[in-house]
This record gives structure tokens, sequence and C-alpha cells, in this order.
């Protein structure tokens, strides 16, 4: 599961933002199909995207990889 908890975190902090997928891909400069394979954890996010999305959501890059809790 430890594998689709970065998927889960970036949709969600994409919802809490108020942000649609493409609003978002849009943001990221990727396609909305690789978004979505990013947050259904098909397609893993690398390094730089994960730098690249944590700073079009406004957030720490560590936000999206650490567990809540």
């Amino acid at each position: 599961m430890e594998k689709n908890a970065l998927a889960q975190r970036i949709r969600a902090f994409r919802k809490l933002k108020g942000y649609t997928q493409n609003e978002l891909a849009q943001k990221l400069e990727v396609s909305i199909a690789v978004l979505g394979s990013i947050e259904r954890g098909t397609r893993k996010a690398d390094p730089k995207m994960i730098r690249k999305i944590s700073e079009a959501l406004g957030i720490d890059p560590e936000e999206l990889s650490s567990p809540t809790g």
C-alpha cells in the first residue's frame, strides 16, 4: 500500500487546494493522462516531478512523501 500512498497524497492535496486534474496538469506542463496515472499509482513520479507538484500545490515536497500522523 505504501506505493500508492504518494499517489493518494498528491490527489488529496490537489483537491484540498481546489485544483482539477486538468488545472494541475497545465501548471505542471504535462498531459492530464500523465497526472492521472501518477494519482492512480500506475506511473511513478520521479523526484523532479514530485518537486514540481509540490511547488505547484504550494507545499513542501516532504509533505507528499511523509505519512500523516
